[in-house]
C-alpha cells in the first residue's frame, strides 16, 4: 500500500491538438488536505476526471493508494468519496433515497452518522430531489460523502450554492476527516475556504502546476504589506530595495515589502522611532493573483 492517498506523476491529457494538462505532478498524503486551484478552463475538472478513472492519461501516471486510476479505477472507487460542484440527483427519489444509495453501495451503514450530517447541514431527506435548490443539492452529495467510510475524498467546488453557515459545516467535516487520517483533495474557487482548511496548495494555469507547497512556501514569494507610525518621519524608505507602494495616511504610512527584506526594512524603519508596527502576510488570493497577472 502506497503511504499516498494520491500520486500524480508527470500527468499529461491532451485532447487532439488542446493540452488540458501539461506534465502535472503532485502529492497528497494521508492525513492531509491538498487544495488545487485555478480559474475554470485551467485544468482542475480534467485533473479529477482522471484520478476518477473517467478518463485516460495521454502520457505520465495518476496512482490513489498506489493503484493506476485508469485500471484499477473500480477497487480504487471502493475507497474514495466523490463531490462535484454542480450535482445532478434522480428527480423521482428523495433527498434520504439518494443518501442512502450511495451509502449503501459501500456495505456498510453508520445510521447515527447519517443521521448527524442530515441534521448538521439541515437537509430535509423527505423531500423529492426535483424539488430542492442547487445549494441543497450539493448537501445531499455532501452527507452522502461523509456519510461514507471513504479513505479519500475528491471534492471538485464542493461548497457551490451553499450559504456561509453551511459553508462552516462543510470546513468542520473536512477537518473531522483529515484528523481521522482520511486524505482531501479539494478543488475551489473559495480561496479563504482552501486558506483555512489546506495543509498544502497547488496552482494550476493553462494546464500546467506553476506552483506548489505550504501556504507558507507560497507566501515566501511574495508581499508583506505594512503599516507603521513612527516619532519622525521616516527617510531613506522610497527607493530602497525590496518596498513598493507607498502610501501616505494621517498617521503614518502604508507600503509593501518583499518577504526576502522585511528583515532589513524593519531594522531601518525601527531607527526613527517605532510607535505603531503591523505586518500582514499576504493571503493566498495575493498568491494565485501574482501567478495569474500578466
Amino acid at each position: 500500500m502506497s503511504d499516498f492517498s494520491l500520486e500524480v506523476t508527470n500527468l499529461t491529457k491532451k485532447f487532439g491538438a488542446l493540452t488540458a494538462l501539461d506534465n502535472v505532478s503532485l502529492t497528497v498524503d494521508k492525513g492531509e488536505v491538498f487544495g488545487y486551484i485555478g480559474p475554470n478552463g485551467a485544468g482542475k475538472t480534467t485533473t479529477i476526471r482522471v484520478l476518477l478513472g473517467i478518463l485516460k492519461a495521454t502520457e505520465g501516471t495518476a496512482k490513489v493508494f498506489g493503484l493506476d486510476a485508469w485500471k484499477n479505477a473500480v477497487e480504487i472507487h471502493k475507497k474514495i468519496a466523490y463531490v462535484p460542484g454542480d450535482v445532478n440527483l434522480w428527480p423521482n427519489l428523495t433527498g434520504g433515497e439518494v443518501v442512502d444509495l450511495f451509502v449503501n453501495l459501500r456495505g456498510k451503514v453508520d445510521k447515527t452518522r447519517r443521521e448527524s450530517l442530515i441534521e448538521r447541514f439541515e437537509l430535509d431527506p423527505s423531500k423529492k430531489c426535483r424539488t430542492y435548490s442547487k445549494g441543497n443539492r450539493q448537501k445531499v452529495a455532501l452527507v452522502a460523502a461523509f456519510a461514507s467510510d471513504a479513505e479519500l475524498y475528491i471534492l471538485d467546488e464542493p461548497t457551490s450554492g451553499l450559504d456561509p453557515l453551511m459553508g462552516h459545516v462543510f470546513k468542520e467535516c473536512v477537518l473531522e476527516q483529515k484528523n481521522l487520517g482520511k486524505g482531501v483533495f479539494l478543488s475551489s474557487h473559495i480561496m479563504s475556504e482552501v486558506e483555512q482548511l489546506c495543509d498544502k496548495v497547488g496552482i494550476i494555469r493553462k494546464g500546467k502546476l506553476v506552483d506548489s507547497g505550504t501556504l507558507d512556501d507560497l507566501r515566501h514569494l511574495t508581499r508583506v504589506t505594512m503599516r507603521i507610525e513612527t516619532d519622525r518621519p521616516v527617510e531613506g524608505l522610497e527607493g530602497s530595495e525590496g518596498v513598493h507602494n507607498i502610501a501616505e495616511h494621517m498617521s503614518g504610512l502604508t507600503f509593501m515589502v518583499d518577504s526576502g527584506q522585511v528583515g532589513r526594512v524593519t531594522e531601518l524603519i525601527a531607527k526613527f522611532g517605532i510607535k505603531r508596527f503591523e505586518s500582514m502576510p499576504p493571503s493566498l488570493e495575493d498568491v494565485f493573483m501574482l501567478h495569474y497577472q500578466d
